[in-house]
């Protein structure tokens, strides 16, 4: 850490505190501010020319799309050590103007947990690794979890501290490196959410530092405030420092199973087929099925369109086949397509790893879903089956790109989804979904110009769908963020009317109710990006 910024007076430090002064180096001034509150705290700060400062911003950078020297980068990264750290930085940034933004995992599908799409904003990273405590309270069954905590270090925690039933879960996303501050923020989805919802729909608690440094719990803040942060996006009504989470239970062996289908093993009849039954079936079952173009495994030199059936049952093996030989028996499900273990084993079967792989994989946190892949992804949600004819259409534009560089991810709803009231929280995508559906392609190749091939895959893609998803508004789920629907001012400046077209499409009528949220806890729209909730202030 540079020294030099510790030589200014307190004096200047005060008058800076107090009057904003800026300067070429405006870091030095917040630098100067934060010692006012702290004296031990620049320790924590990384500019630009510390020797970390690259490293540590890369270090949870999940998408390499972000990742390149045009990509704007922070003024500093602050690494907080404790709650107060975070309260100085709110202070000194709003003393000087500097924007925050807040990474606890990195996995911000556009990137903006870590920077911006506008190359003269002064911003600065608040990066949570360092807030990552858990305490797991088996009797009550509820766990205390820190915003930086990641997935596989809460699943791990959760299966360490129940080790002796393996009966408690939590009801949230199968990438162990995402970060459970942003997760939750925007509703947070897994394999149990047809059995109890989203991981927002199960928080109890929270702990959260609003624009002028304080911190509020549920009580504290009211309802309202409580409400939108579960759900109604991250870095918008304040910095939430930790969750009281609901843990649920699971028996202590569930069955995860996958079967692969090409277009020459009838895929089509069978994906056209799953849309009829898969949000009718009981809801200790989970179903999310994969599309894309491989390598055809039957015929030399050639590709195909292969559909995946990965399944979470919470029961036995045989018990899954049954139900399947009665509800869904074009899928033709055989006991060596499964296995049973326990519901921690199954997010790490889920996401990608081998089978006998430790249950301590859960706690690597430098694990990137995509690897050295850059990545861009867009939602939609599907109330009504899809015909054959849409399906065959899915997949010419799938052969119009390489071998697992495009796809399509569906995800079964019903169940407890379809329970829950669309105004419980802000996430709105409840009854009347079959599926939700993720849009997706990958690259390796750098450059613009491969880039914009693949976006502009993408986005036919996207156009493609319209006719076979939701409308009016053509909904969307918030945690894919997608800046193609709409944004904010490059500097995330706020405008009702603006945000509208894309804050429609993640809350539906919910977003005049977060809109209220925010004008009455952060009138002055201190939290903000380039898609978070504008006060209608902005607009006034």
């Amino acid at each position: 850490m540079d020294t030099a910024h510790r030589s200014f007076p307190i004096l200047v430090a005060l008058f800076v505190l107090l009057f904003g002064v800026t300067s070429s180096q405006p870091y030095e001034e917040f630098l100067q501010c934060l010692e006012f509150h702290d004296s031990n705290i620049t320790s924590i700060v990384y500019t630009r020319a510390n020797s970390s400062f690259s490293s540590l911003l890369e270090s949870s950078i999940r998408n390499p799309r972000f990742d390149t020297s045009a990509t704007p980068k922070p003024l500093l990264i602050f690494t907080p050590r404790q709650i107060s750290h975070i309260q100085s930085a709110i202070r000194c940034s709003r003393a000087h103007r500097i924007q925050i933004r807040v990474r606890s995992g990195g996995h911000d599908y556009e990137g903006l947990s870590y920077s911006t799409i506008s190359p003269s904003l002064t911003f600065l990273v608040l990066d949570l690794r360092n807030l990552r405590a858990i305490q797991v309270d088996v009797p009550s069954k509820t766990a205390w979890a820190q915003a930086g905590a990641t997935l596989g270090e809460l699943y791990y925690a959760i299966a360490a501290e129940s080790k002796k039933s393996s009966t408690l879960a939590f009801p949230s996303g199968i990438c162990p490196t995402v970060g459970l501050g942003g997760q939750i923020s925007g509703g947070g989805w897994g394999t149990l959410l047809r059995k109890y919802g989203l991981a927002a729909d199960n928080v109890l608690d929270t702990r959260v530092i609003d624009a002028e440094g304080r911190i509020l719990d549920r009580a504290s803040m009211g309802e309202d405030m409580f409400w939108a942060i579960r759900g109604g996006g991250g870095n918008t009504f304040g910095i939430v420092i930790a969750w009281k989470i609901k843990l649920v239970p699971v028996p202590a062996s569930v069955t995860a199973c996958t079967v692969t289908r090409t277009l020459e093993q009838n895929a089509t009849e069978i994906v056209h087929r799953w849309q009829y039954v898969v949000d009718k079936l009981s809801n200790d079952v989970f179903f999310m099925v994969v599309l894309n173009r491989v390598v055809n495994p039957i015929q030399a030199n050639a590709t195909t369109i292969q559909a995946s059936f990965n399944s979470l049952y919470l029961g036995s093996i045989e018990g899954l086949i049954l139900m399947m030989e009665a509800k869904f028996p074009d899928l033709g499900l055989r006991r060596e397509n499964c296995v049973e273990m326990s519901w921690a084993k199954s997010i790490l079967y889920f996401a990608g790893f081998p089978l006998n792989s430790p249950l301590e994989s859960l706690l690597d946190r430098t694990i990137s879903a995509t690897g050295s892949a850059k990545f861009k992804g867009k939602s939609d949600y599907v109330k009504e089956p899809i015909p054959i004819s849409g399906f065959e259409g899915i997949w010419e534009k799938l052969k119009e790109v390489g071998v697992q560089t495009g796809g399509l991810i569906l995800a079964s709803y019903g169940g407890k989804m379809s329970e829950i009231p669309e105004s419980s929280i802000p996430f709105p995508h409840r009854a009347g979904n079959i599926y939700q559906v993720e849009e997706v392609a990958f690259w390796v190749e750098d450059g613009v110009e491969a880039a914009d091939g693949y976006l502009n895959w993408l986005r036919g893609l996207y156009e493609y769908m319209t006719p076979y998803v939701s409308k009016n508004p053509r909904e969307a789920y918030a945690n894919y963020r997608d800046l193609d629907i709409g944004r904010n001012g490059g500097g995330g400046e706020g405008d009702y009317r603006r945000a509208r077209s894309w804050g429609s499409s993640y809350y539906k009528n919910n977003f005049d109710r977060l809109v209220r949220v925010k004008t009455a806890v952060d009138p002055a729209n201190f939290f903000r990006n380039e898609q978070s909730i504008p006060p209608l202030s902005s607009w006034r």
